[in-house]
């Protein structure tokens, strides 16, 4: 119980109490929990979304050493490179290779020597390199770059390869809360951590944070004890810091990644915009990623806008090596906000992707832990980093397990043409199963038997079977439409959702004991939201077809 005081007295309510409690669901937070739980601590999470929905889901979805920080900050990219070896090993079923091709067009200045340089560069990025499995770099001419990537401009006069990994990121947020879960501790997505205060010592008990937390969904608010806090909150994390009365400077960046209807290229492909920074087409999944803007951001954090301009920077840049970009559709867009660690004066690419784990007890917050800054590569490390400082505060023995236990699916490698002919699935399906769930397949494959409709294909596109949307529903904290999207990928295809929504909606609306009315409606938001991501950057019989599709559902 806790004793609560008011301007009109004295009240007590019924409080959980926990050793930590993270705030925020993206790389950093599931991270930070996934280890506290694996300590033995009493740790909950709270994700006022879904977890993966915020920076972390709108990222470049590569864990990639830094090699354009190698001469500034080489210990980013050494640490990057381990770190992402880390991840390739305990995630190995979220992680596929992505070849890097870097072309140059011989009407840059010098190109000769800067291809010298690119190959000299590459070699001191090969030694890191090895630590996540990267292949080592090739140098090419022009000739043997067209071979290698048929489609480059006729003015590139040569270029390198390098290796980088892609991964499922919305997977793995899940799937290290699952993990953390698994080892005890507990986490919630749609979940707005609304008030925080500190109650110092006395009577002989130690200080403690008071926590509301809303939860959304059920329309519900509790409030709980804490010892410490970790504010795991992204671009959000000032935010949450002035909660508890603190406060610290990010300097946020907006980073835009386009959606390609398919794959035009098994390579991926660096380029320079129009302004000289860099930006990248790969292959991704069965799409093709462009990225990136880097621009500085004082908006609204909860709706990000993405501009025609910011959509055509990019295939511009692109298009200088690669003009087959501009024969692909886009089907959708995503921004995402960068918590870049503040520096006046510098443009915004030059920023450092370092981070710090910030701790405020000299401002009153004893206890209170936030996390600022850092690369997708990184987030095991500064999750063990702030894990260490949580744990020296409690005063209980550090020891960090993540970089030996795997993440549930990824305990055991999955022979899928066996498993296939077992269980009679079409081997693409099943693939692309395994890519999302790895040895967790199989429980999806026992939902094909029970259910006899468990075989068919829902969406198309990825594709994604009705097994697998009730297996998620069920076991994956699904409570919405895009939450099942995050988990599955159903409706990230060329149709937008359009064949799938409404029997995706059924589905999770029988399971969640819907109406008829919030099933239509439920799948009239997603189709909308899908539609906003493409809005901005579809003009001509593209925009007219996307009208016409959204007046008929």
């Amino acid at each position: 119980m806790s004793i609560i005081e008011t301007p009109s007295g004295r009240f007590t309510i019924p409080a959980r109490r926990y050793d930590a409690v993270v705030i925020g669901g993206g790389v950093n937070g599931a991270g930070t929990f996934r280890d506290l739980a694996m300590r033995g601590l009493r740790v909950v999470l709270f994700e006022k979304e879904d977890f993966g929905a915020g920076t972390s889901g709108a990222s470049s979805s590569m864990i990639h050493g830094g090699l354009r920080y190698l001469l500034s900050e080489p210990g980013v990219t050494k640490d990057s490179c381990i770190d992402a070896g880390i991840i390739r090993r305990t995630a190995s079923h979220l992680i596929f290779r992505i070849p890097f091709l870097v072309p140059l067009l011989k009407t840059r200045k010098f190109a000769r020597g800067l291809l010298m340089g690119m190959d000299a560069t590459l070699f001191a990025y090969d030694m890191y390199a090895r630590f996540k499995g990267g292949l080592p770099h090739l140098l090419f001419n022009g000739e043997e770059m067209r071979k290698v990537q048929p489609g480059l401009s006729p003015d590139v006069m040569g270029g390198v390869s390098f290796d980088e990994w892609g991964i499922e990121v919305n997977r793995l947020c899940y799937l290290l809360v699952r993990s953390g879960e698994l080892a005890g501790g507990k986490a919630y997505n749609h979940a707005r951590v609304e008030e925080i205060e500190f109650v110092p010592p006395r009577d002989g008990r130690e200080g403690y944070y008071l926590v509301k937390v809303n939860y959304l969904v059920d329309r519900r608010t509790e409030r709980l004890e804490t010892r410490a806090l970790i504010n795991a909150a992204g671009p959000w994390g000032p935010l949450v810091a002035g909660l508890a009365g603190v406060g610290y400077k990010l300097r946020p960046a907006k980073g835009v990644h386009l959606v390609l209807d398919r794959r035009i290229s098994n390579y991926a492909i660096g380029a320079q915009a129009p302004d000289g920074r860099d930006v990248f087409m790969e292959p991704w999944e069965n799409l093709t990623l462009v990225g990136t803007t880097d621009d500085d951001y004082y908006g609204d954090l909860d709706d990000i806008p993405v501009l025609h301009d910011e959509a055509q920077y990019l295939l511009e840049g692109i298009e200088s090596v690669f003009p087959a970009v501009r024969s692909a559709r886009i089907i959708s867009t995503w921004a995402g906000i960068r918590p870049t660690l503040h520096e006046y004066g510098k443009i915004e690419d030059r920023l450092t992707r370092d981070h710090l784990v910030i701790d405020h007890a000299a401002e009153g917050c004893p206890g209170l832990y936030s996390i600022a800054g850092g690369k997708l590569a990184a987030f095991r490390l500064m999750s063990e980093e702030a894990s260490d400082k949580v744990s020296r505060f409690l005063g209980v023995p550090a020891g960090c397990r993540t970089a030996e236990v795997p993440l549930p699916g990824s305990e055991e490698q999955v022979d899928i043409v066996s498993l296939g002919l077992h269980w009679s699935v079409d081997p693409y399906v099943l693939r692309r199963m395994v890519s999302r769930h790895g040895s967790l397949v199989r429980k999806i494959l026992v939902y094909m038997l029970r259910i006899p409709s468990g075989r068919s294909l829902i969406c198309r596109c990825e594709p994604v079977t009705e097994a697998e949307i009730l297996y998620s529903i069920k076991n994956e904290k699904v409570r919405t439409m895009m939450d099942l999207m995050r988990r599955t990928r159903f409706g990230t295809g060329p149709c937008g959702g359009a064949r799938c929504a409404f029997k995706v909606a059924s589905l999770l609306g029988r399971t969640l004991e819907w109406d008829a009315k919030r099933i239509h409606d439920a799948a009239i938001d997603f189709l909308q939201a899908v539609y906003a991501r493409r809005r901005p950057v579809i003009r001509g019989s593209q925009a007219r077809q996307e009208l016409l599709n959204l007046m008929h559902v």
